[in-house]
């Protein structure tokens, strides 16, 4: 398929290069620091080469998210943003941007928000799971009160919130004590990104705020084969769920979520995801540079699916939820 829209793509600064390089074997570090700093040269021939028209770029995890000091962080996110707003406007018909955002500062996150969507022309954010903040023990969900104002503005400014992946803190990793094979893209970042996404349904947030748009990645962190458990474990004990939000969760899920196939080039859990959010809140993405672009073309240009949905999870949802424009 040509002009396929993706938007799980990563890029990185000097000061956040070696945040990326830890979940990869020594021998392919290189290769893994060099995709990252790249925009214009190798990513583009791939693009060129498999289709994609335009990818939107956001910073490598976990980088602003792990710096604890708010001050630093919210340097690093500014720097971020600057630098990526320089290399759109090089070619802005291949690449937009999503903001980094140093959620460690609720009110600075928010008007950083508004400076990048206003000012700079991105297109959202991307944030890379919880924030450590004021030391590297203290973490914050976005659940949290102080975050309703953030979530205000991201509604009014009428931008998608990219939610994704960081590894859990070493002391709430012990389940993966012995086999840190298990860390990372396997298995903690989803199920880490599943708490936390299922954390800000049952907060109540989305009846505040019903216009929210939250996307998780990796066909969604596995929530669309547990999301009917989640409402209906243990259906026969009466009120056996109990959480502020108005509604089952399931439904925030289909109204206020949508996921991207970034490193999950499997065609029957794409089917389970249309089956369980539908073909108009999938995505297509690569998880560029730490997933191959060639991997992800390849599957899904022939993947199993109808042409008419294909052209909607390749292309015109993303244009219809970033205002790209019409074909």
């Amino acid at each position: 398929m040509q002009g396929k829209i993706a938007l799980e793509e990563h890029f990185a600064i000097p000061e956040t290069a070696a945040d990326s390089l830890g979940y990869f074997p020594e021998a392919v570090r290189s290769e893994v620091a060099a995709r990252n700093a790249d925009i214009h040269g190798k990513r583009l021939a791939l693009m060129d080469e498999h289709g994609i028209e335009m990818m939107l770029l956001s910073l490598n995890a976990p980088a602003v998210q792990a710096i604890p000091d708010k001050a630093r962080a919210g340097e690093i996110a500014r720097k971020a943003n600057d630098y990526l707003a320089e290399e759109v406007q090089k070619r802005p018909a291949r690449f937009q941007g999503l903001a980094a955002l140093a959620m460690q500062d609720p009110d600075g996150a928010t008007r950083e928000l508004e400076r990048c969507v206003s000012e700079l022309g991105f297109r959202g954010a991307l944030v890379n799971g919880f924030s450590q903040a004021g030391d590297a023990d203290t973490v914050l969900y976005y659940d949290l009160p102080q975050y309703r104002p953030f979530w205000a503005m991201a509604e009014r400014l009428d931008v998608p919130f990219y939610l994704h992946p960081r590894n859990p803190l070493p002391r709430d990793a012990r389940i993966y004590d012995g086999h840190p094979w298990l860390l990372g893209p396997i298995w903690a970042f989803g199920q880490e990104t599943a708490v936390h996404a299922l954390r800000l349904m049952a907060s109540g947030l989305f009846d505040v705020h019903p216009r929210l748009q939250i996307i998780l990645g990796h066909l969604g962190e596995n929530l669309p084969y547990g999301m009917w458990r989640v409402d209906n474990a243990n259906a026969w004990i009466p009120n056996r769920n109990k959480w502020p939000a108005k509604r089952p969760l399931g439904e925030y899920f289909s109204a206020n979520f949508h996921l991207t196939t970034s490193g999950n080039f499997r065609t029957q859990a794409l089917m389970n995801a249309m089956l369980e959010i539908g073909a108009d809140r999938i995505m297509f993405s690569t998880d560029w540079p730490f997933e191959n672009i060639d991997h992800a073309a390849n599957w899904f240009d022939n993947c199993a699916i109808s042409e008419n949905d294909r052209i909607k999870i390749g292309r015109t949802n993303a244009r219809r939820l970033f205002k790209l424009g019409n074909d």
